[in-house]
């Protein structure tokens, strides 16, 4: 069986983006995978929400793709929430549209990896901070997985990180297409990143 991809990308200064834009145009040229551009379609915020309860129930894996900003998302998707995941929709004793359905966050982090530890200096870990949208998922039965981060996002690009991270990327949205990826292996993690060879399983024979 293939699945269904949607990621909701969600960047304010796209034009600055030297990270999440590679994502956004690897992600984009991908068959079964839709991506859509939230800033772009809804400059104003005014979210069509049948639209985006439709393409949710019309996928199998919801991706949230985004910086992160002050330890939370990027404005807009806090609007999509509030307005498209509607009680009896995707909760409530009529509300199930989501059930089964993965879910996890693609994020750029400013920060290096070693700041989002109990002693770093963000305090916490990177799916701690992510703890609102974990318990999103579960509250509308999604199956979370650990977030596809990167750290150090600033400075990636003189690095020479960006590129193996987007091969990361698309690796990533391929076995999930093929349903080749170990989701409740990805539940256990902290991130997703370092352990992705173990997570993505072979085709089957």
């Amino acid at each position: 069986m293939t699945q269904k991809v949607l990621v909701l990308y969600a960047h304010p200064s796209q034009h600055r983006s030297e990270a999440n834009q590679p994502l956004y145009e690897a992600a984009s040229q991908m068959p079964h995978v839709t991506v859509v551009d939230l800033y772009a379609e809804y400059p104003t915020f005014n979210i069509n929400i049948d639209r985006e309860q439709q393409r949710l129930m019309s996928h199998d894996v919801i991706i949230f793709q985004f910086p992160l900003y002050w330890y939370s998302t990027p404005a807009i998707l806090k609007e999509w929430q509030d307005l498209v995941l509607e009680y009896n929709f995707a909760y409530g004793s009529r509300g199930g549209a989501l059930k089964n359905k993965v879910f996890f966050c693609a994020i750029t982090a400013g920060g290096k990896a070693e700041a989002y530890r109990a002693e770093g200096f963000n305090h916490f870990k990177i799916r701690e901070i992510l703890y609102p949208l974990e318990q999103m998922a579960s509250l509308t039965g999604m199956r979370y997985v650990a977030p596809f981060a990167l750290f150090g996002a600033r400075t990636a690009k003189e690095e020479g990180r960006v590129q193996h991270h987007t091969q990361q990327w698309t690796a990533l949205l391929q076995a999930l297409i093929e349903e080749r990826f170990d989701v409740a292996k990805a539940n256990e993690v902290g991130k997703i990143a370092p352990f992705l060879e173990e997570l993505i399983t072979e085709p089957a024979s």
